[in-house]
Parts: structure tokens; sequence; C-alpha cells
């Protein structure tokens, strides 16, 4: 199944009525299996299944490079992905819901610590508002149907990859699952997301090693936490020229002095 969009007849009223056809962002549940158990349930746009769920399985911890998977297969026209993996894992005790939209699920505390970030990497504010204008790629999802999230990672001023989803939490485990699957290392790279940034969110990128972490839209009160506990150069309301960092602005320039 791809139904990544879908085209659906609509009445538009722009000084009177007219009905036309248009795309909508695809939804549907994919179901995750390690070794022929079911590990999770996901809401997501049914496109790169593959990717999502070896991206959420490396950032809940399950696998730590792609040695580790034997094979993965995509049934039931893509709403189930089967992973083999090359040893047994521990079924999670907890699953905690997290504040995402379509109720996305971890298996990790939201609120533990995280091991700090010891990082150089600097950027200039011009330069990572840039890379937001550059975001939403030619042809792409957001484009033809709106109501995406869109991701990218970004070294320097070029964008390394975009990951697009319904759902801002699976644009993140689909840009580990790809980086994974072409043997990139995140370590170093700048996250920037669409969506909010949430615990969960920040606590993805922490764990891909980027040591700034952007938005077009707010962190909360957790992330902000976290990030300055962290490391993490936090970034929120990133676009029309401006920015807001919460955590750590030595990584754009600031210079407290």
């Amino acid at each position: 199944m791809n139904l990544s969009s879908v085209v659906t007849e609509l009445y538009e009223y722009r000084q009177g009525w007219r009905r036309m056809t248009d795309e909508v962002i695809g939804e549907a549940m994919i179901t995750i299996f390690v070794n022929g158990t079911e590990i999770a349930s996901i809401m997501c746009t049914p496109q790169e299944q593959d990717l999502l769920a070896l991206g959420f399985l490396k950032n809940e911890g399950f696998i730590a490079q792609l040695a580790e998977v034997d094979h993965v297969y995509l049934g039931g026209e893509g709403c189930c992905v089967d992973v083999w993996l090359t040893h047994a894992i521990q079924q999670p005790k907890r699953r905690i819901i997290t504040s995402g939209c379509g109720s996305g699920v971890t298996f990790n505390d939201p609120s533990g610590a995280i091991e700090p970030l010891q990082d150089s990497v600097q950027v200039d504010p011009e330069t990572l508002i840039e890379l937001f204008g550059r975001l939403h790629i030619p042809g792409g999802l957001h484009v033809r149907a709106h109501g995406v999230h869109t991701a990218g990672l970004a070294q320097g001023k070029q964008l390394v990859y975009v990951a697009e989803d319904v759902g801002r939490h699976n644009t993140i485990d689909k840009l580990v699952g790809a980086c994974l699957m072409k043997g990139v290392t995140t370590r170093g790279l700048i996250l920037l997301t669409t969506g909010r940034v949430s615990s969960e969110m920040l606590r993805k990128g922490a764990a891909m090693g980027c040591p700034i972490i952007a938005s077009r839209r707010s962190p909360t009160s957790l992330s902000v936490e976290l990030a300055d506990a962290a490391g993490i150069t936090l970034v929120g309301y990133a676009r029309r020229g401006k920015l807001r960092a919460y955590t750590h602005p030595h990584r754009l320039g600031f210079d407290a002095s």
C-alpha cells in the first residue's frame, strides 16, 4: 500500500461554490512486529514504512546498528512491517502514550536524564532560517496535499535527508531509519522539524546525537529543561526571518559577554 496522498472530491467556496478534486494526506495504521511478536501500532502516512519501523526500533533502543537486522518484510499491503533481528529482544513492560498527534507511543521515560552532548557544531541564525525555507521538497507531500509534518537533517548549509509524515514523531523515526539504511551517521547533524518539540521529540533528537534541534513551532517546558541539562541548543519559531533560542545559544553565535 502506498497511499501517501489520496485524491478526494470536495466543494470550495470562493465568491461562490465550485466542485473540484484535490489531494489530502494519507493516514493509516501500521503494525510493527519484531521476530514475529507485535511491538507497536502507529498511525502514519503509509510510505517508507520500513524506514519508519527501523527508526522506531533504533530510537526505542531495540537495535543500535543495521547489522542487527536480518531482514524486513512489508506484508498486509504495507499495513504490517515484520522485522527479523539476529538476536532476541526483551518485551517492554511499560508503554507511554506521548503528547504527539495520533497518540504516539514510546517505551522510554520522557522525563529521564539524557547524556550530555559535547559538540562544537556552529550555525548562524540566517543559515538555520534558510534551511527551513528548503525543507519542503518540490513535488513532496506538503506541496501536493498539505496537512503533513516535515523533518530534516542538515550539515552546515546542506540538507542530508528529508522525511514527511502525518505524525511529527514519525518523521524523526523515518530520518533515523533512512540514515541507518544508508550508513549515515546522525551525530553532529542539525535536526529540523516543523512540529512542536515535546520531551519525546527532544529525546529522539538527543539519541541521534543532534546538538541543535530547531522547530518552526514551540518547545514544551520539559523539552527546554531536558535540552538545557543535556547541552542541546533548542530553537523554536524559526520562521519569517527570526527565531528563538531557548537553551545554549552559543552554537548560533550568541556571545553572553
